[in-house]
């Protein structure tokens, strides 16, 4: 019913390590050239667990971009903004927390599972417990398809697409809808309008998908329709209402769990990050003192790579003839440690390298980031306008 469109964030939080790169960035790049992408900073949500140093979120708006930029992410091709520079989002917030049940933010798996991880911070706030639904009104307000989670993620999603249901259940039917609707229809021309009233028929007395789908198929072909009459015909068609928020859905994405330099998932917490963007010299003595297969004390000792967490770098990092190498020369004491390490080294370096040059122009010239991300800023919020004005007339707050 709608464009495709993808959307994602991430909280500036600090710096960006392999872990997002892997984990996140690798596949907004690959999005970009799929669908039209939006990418927003997140630093209201970064608010939520550190609302008492906000400094931190400061400090890393803009670091944060150029590490995307870095990695790949290409603004003419996705739309890169920050989440606070558009505030129909707290908009949109506001007005979906009126009509949202309270047990459905409580029943988030993300709420009970933070914090108790955060334990040290106190998050009994009215912002954290509210979190996942801003999370929603990030994805509705661009009406957005798809969302790239993992498996931990979609409970979000799908809380989403239940309060998109419910909004357009209170607000979706306005009044004189099947009249407006039927003038609608009108506007098709009379040969679509005929083919559209008979799928409409097969469709709600018969059950037939497939006749849904040609009906929403020309409605799509019809350019002479408004957006008003486009939603009336989508909402008609189903025997619903006019649809105003669209369901999204979730993208699953590959867990890439990239390890740690001590073989625990990558983490700032945990002290076993290499940082986009690190350089040479510190990378370097990194993956040189990484920790490798206990039993090999001495040169000559064999090891096991499944216990090195060296291993789970040439994983992702080479190819197989030289995991063949590593497998063969480890178990036989036939290459010591520091000839492992040296193929995953030169492979982090030649990414790094490649990231540390598209940076560049940005660190000599930083308003070309704040250009980039002021485009962003005004391209997101004509959309998120578009939708705003569509909620306030349903919720009643047009005074038109």
């Amino acid at each position: 019913m709608y464009a495709e469109r993808v959307l994602s964030g991430m909280r500036p939080t600090g710096r960006l390590h392999l872990g997002h790169y892997h984990g996140v960035l690798k596949n907004w790049v690959k999005l970009q050239s799929e669908y039209p992408c939006l990418f927003f900073v997140a630093d209201w949500h970064a608010l939520t667990t550190n609302y008492d140093s906000p400094l931190v979120i400061e400090e890393s708006v803009w670091d944060m971009v150029i590490d995307w930029l870095a990695a790949g992410v290409d603004p003419t091709q996705a739309t890169i903004f920050i989440q606070s520079r558009v505030p129909e989002h707290a908009e949109l917030h506001l007005l979906l927390s009126m009509m949202c049940p309270l047990g459905w933010l409580e029943r988030v798996p993300t709420y009970k599972d933070q914090q108790e991880k955060l334990s040290d911070k106190d998050l009994s706030t009215y912002g954290f417990l509210g979190y996942p639904l801003l999370q929603s009104a990030d994805i509705l307000i661009y009406r957005a398809d798809k969302v790239p989670v993992g498996e931990d993620q979609v409970p979000h999603v799908e809380l989403t697409r239940e309060i998109a249901r419910r909004f357009n259940h209170l607000y979706g039917r306005e009044p004189g809808f099947e009249d407006k609707a039927r003038e609608a229809i009108k506007k098709l021309g009379r040969k679509r309008a005929n083919l559209y009233d008979e799928l409409r028929t097969r469709f709600l007395q018969e059950g037939d998908t497939e006749a849904q789908d040609q009906a929403e198929a020309l409605i799509d072909d019809s350019q002479s329709l408004s957006h008003g009459d486009r939603e009336r015909l989508y909402g008609f068609l189903d025997g619903g209402g006019k649809m105003i928020l669209a369901e999204p859905g979730a993208l699953l994405t590959e867990a890439a769990r990239m390890p740690g330099l001590d073989g625990q998932k990558m983490s700032k917490s945990y002290g076993n990050t290499i940082f986009l963007r690190e350089d040479t010299e510190s990378v370097t003595k990194k993956i040189r003192t990484m920790q490798t297969d206990p039993a090999r004390v001495r040169r000559t000792d064999p090891g096991d790579p499944e216990k090195c967490p060296v291993w789970q770098f040439h994983k992702i990092y080479t190819d197989a003839g030289t995991h063949d190498w590593v497998q063969k020369g480890c178990t036989s004491a036939g290459i010591g440690c520091l000839d492992c390490k040296q193929p995953v080294l030169e492979a982090i370096q030649k990414e790094q390298d490649v990231m540390r040059e598209r940076a560049q122009p940005y660190l000599d010239d930083p308003s070309l980031v704040r250009n980039i991300v002021a485009d962003g800023n005004e391209r997101a919020r004509k959309l998120a306008q578009e939708t705003m004005r569509d909620v306030r007339d349903a919720m009643g707050l047009g005074y038109s």
